[in-house]
């Protein structure tokens, strides 16, 4: 490595660090703009965001997805932006993307979620971990590129998307098919140390069971639909514990597994339950055949509802019935042979920074690089967070960010952006 290469690191460093500050100010602007989907109101987010990298020098496109669509989609407003860097002919056209989108915070937090508190050099909030954090990664990452290593070739884009929670079709997945981008390569956020290169798939799928209301004191004259449903629920349940026999080969990725999130029934305590709605997430490793385990998923519980009926002497208009819906479905990611510039410059300043090597794994986590991927852009995940996933607090109560590592991942980002545009 030259002389001027290591000048060139040295300085991008100093500019982070002399800009922490800063970084760490519009973090904490970004996380107090609430982004929970559902509901999903996620376009003044997208406005403040705009509006704060402005000042940058930055100028936001904002491309609004159509309201039928969102609506029809389950959200209420989307504005994804664009930030295009040119810097000259020649070279590739990197892409970095975060999202904006939450889940809502939930239960349990002694911080507010939206408060951005600093408390012990950690910053408390939804999304200061995934993904907002890289927001601000990002950004700054690019400033210092700017100021420092100043390349004369190829280009970045920021893409601020907002709809990873309901699987990034009106995100990254409407700008590719609008034909509004086309990048080389892509960065996605991050959310551990690592390089992730593969990711699980996710089918999610809703099942209502149909029964017969009827009054409590005279529970034979109904059906009840919520025992219906338990008969399914065990059925999954049981397939989950089947899934822990199929092994993925791909390293950070185990198996496949399923989980019910979410059930919704009855009227009242004392009325037999008609109806219950359950929703549920089975995580699809590499290996795995979308259309397959749809279709599994699909004999499983319609043997369970036909179990069910059997037992019950259920015939006719007295059976227990199972419609079900496909909600989401979202394909694994699998490396492309075209990622490894970036693996090698992200691995490379990653252990001059971190002073040790990330490694290049999966992770069991579905993401939005699944859609760049999917149309042959070559694309790895990298950002701001800890060790591991489950130290962030990621989707649960106090989710956090070390300070520390966002500025270190900030280094690793604009160091590899050098390389990759040299």
């Amino acid at each position: 490595m030259t002389q001027d290469r290591q000048a060139t690191y040295a300085a991008l460093d100093a500019w982070i660090d002399a800009h922490f500050n800063e970084q760490v100010q519009f973090l904490q602007a970004l996380v107090q703009v609430p982004t929970d989907t559902p509901p999903g109101n996620n376009a003044p987010h997208a406005e403040r965001t705009a509006d704060l990298i402005q000042a940058f020098g930055f100028e936001a496109e904002k491309h609004v997805v159509p309201a039928q669509a969102v609506k029809d989609y389950g959200m209420e407003s989307i504005t994804n932006l664009i930030v295009r860097r040119p810097y000259g002919a020649g070279g590739k056209t990197i892409a970095l993307n975060a999202h904006g989108d939450v889940v809502p915070p939930g239960e349990g937090w002694t911080k507010d979620p939206y408060g951005a508190q600093i408390e012990d050099g950690k910053m408390y909030g939804r999304a200061t971990a995934v993904s907002k954090s890289d927001f601000s990664t990002f950004t700054f990452a690019v400033r210092a590129l700017e100021a420092v290593a100043k390349p004369a070739r190829g280009a970045v884009e920021l893409h601020f998307t907002y709809d990873e929670e309901f699987g990034g079709l009106l995100g990254p997945g409407w700008l590719l098919e609008q034909g509004l981008t086309r990048p080389d390569l892509m960065v996605a956020a991050g959310f551990s140390y690592e390089v992730v290169t593969a990711h699980n798939g996710c089918l999610q799928m809703e099942v209502t069971v149909h029964g017969k209301m009827a009054h409590a004191a005279v529970p034979h004259t109904g059906v009840d639909a919520l025992q219906g449903a338990v008969a399914i629920m065990n059925a999954l349940y049981a397939e989950n514990t089947r899934y822990q026999q199929v092994t993925s080969q791909v390293p950070g990725i185990k198996h496949p597994y399923l989980n019910i999130g979410r059930i919704e029934g009855g009227t009242n305590t004392n009325v037999i339950p008609g109806k219950v709605v359950l929703k549920l997430d089975r995580r699809m490793i590499p290996e795995e055949h979308p259309a397959e385990v749809e279709a599994s998923i699909r004999a499983v519980i319609a043997r369970a509802t036909a179990d069910f009926n059997t037992q019950r002497g259920y015939t006719g208009e007295d059976a227990v019935r199972a419609d079900i819906k496909r909600l989401l479905l979202a394909n694994a990611m699998t490396p492309l042979a075209g990622n490894q510039p970036l693996v090698e410059a992200i691995q490379t300043h990653g252990e001059a920074v971190f002073g040790t090597k990330p490694p290049a794994v999966g992770t069991p986590l579905y993401t939005d690089v699944r859609l760049y991927v999917e149309r042959g852009i070559p694309g790895v995940i990298y950002g701001a967070g800890p060790r591991s996933v489950l130290e962030s607090h990621a989707k649960r109560a106090d989710e956090r960010l070390e300070l520390e590592d966002l500025r270190r991942a900030t280094k690793v980002v604009a160091r590899s952006l050098a390389d990759l545009l040299a």
